[in-house]
């Protein structure tokens, strides 16, 4: 028996908020762990512990649709380029130029957009008046966030080095949430990530060598290896999961409004992981965004 349509939203936001709350770490740890691991390793043992899992828990599924997979290997590969290739791969290279604050900040800004314009070339999905003044909320609360409540601020603000492979990072994951959303009937969620992370773990592999040519030899920690375990499983196999059957629900343009609480979780997390101040700007920041999610959806 089908899910109502009210039901079906409801759980697509629910999948979205889980989806959010553990990604919301990711921009830390790319910060974070920057001068530690060179930014293809990072990825590449991320994405090589989450295949390593989504193995164990969808081969049966992936050996039992292997003629299906054969059948759309064009677009599962443009799909793991996009999603597991690029994506992460560009915000851990942009981790070695510019803050934490400032990556996950332009990510949740721009990503939307890129997603809402491609979701009305190719989905032709229409942007009503709800979700246009609901984008621009979520855009006006990133903005507070950015500039501190100063206008001077914000006025100086300027793209580096790092702001620019972030804006490439959200541009090539919103191709991915649009492939998403096209992922035929036929192939089940769980055989697709599957082979995503596989052969986008693959196509990471002759650039993990080429840095290890150039780059010391890692010294690990336990540190590191939990961290590479956080991104591996929770970041990767859990929020994929979550986030691609929000997209199934609500579509991707919908989804991608909820990556503007991306800032606010991931202050929340830097306050109580890392002891930083929270202000009354990420206050407010937070409530204009969440009143943007609201309006977005209030039509339906």
């Amino acid at each position: 028996m089908n899910s109502s349509p009210n039901k079906n939203l409801f759980i697509g936001f629910a999948f979205a908020m889980i989806t959010i709350i553990i990604w919301s770490g990711n921009y830390v740890v790319a910060r974070g762990i920057a001068q530690q691991i060179p930014p293809i390793s990072i990825a590449f043992f991320r994405w090589g512990t989450a295949s390593f899992f989504i193995v164990l828990i969808g081969w049966k599924k992936f050996i039992a649709e292997k003629d299906i997979l054969l059948q759309h290997k064009g677009y599962l590969f443009f799909t793991a380029i996009t999603g597991v290739t690029l994506f992460n791969t560009f915000i851990y290279v942009a981790g070695h130029f510019t803050e934490a604050i400032n990556l996950v900040l332009i990510a949740t800004t721009a990503a939307p957009l890129f997603i809402a314009i491609l979701s009305r070339i190719f989905l032709k999905e229409k942007i009503n008046a709800f979700r246009m003044i609901g984008m621009l909320l979520c855009f006006a609360g990133i903005l507070v966030l950015l500039s501190k409540g100063s206008w001077e601020k914000l006025m100086q603000f300027h793209f580096g080095k790092g702001d620019l492979w972030i804006l490439a990072s959200a541009f090539v994951f919103s191709i991915y949430s649009i492939l998403v959303k096209k992922r035929p009937a036929s192939i089940s969620p769980m055989s697709f990530l599957v082979t995503i992370f596989i052969t986008g773990t693959l196509c990471l592999l002759p650039f993990y060598l080429i840095e290890t040519h150039f780059t010391e030899p890692l010294h690990w920690t336990n540190g590191m290896v939990i961290t590479i375990l956080y991104l591996g499983i929770g970041n990767s196999v859990i929020g994929f999961l979550c986030w691609n059957a929000s997209i199934a629900r609500i579509g991707p343009a919908r989804t991608s409004l909820f990556s503007n609480l991306m800032p606010v979780f991931s202050t929340i997390e830097a306050v109580l992981i890392l002891g930083e101040q929270f202000t009354s700007v990420h206050l407010i920041s937070g409530l204009i965004v969440i009143c943007g999610l609201i309006i977005a959806n209030l039509k339906h």
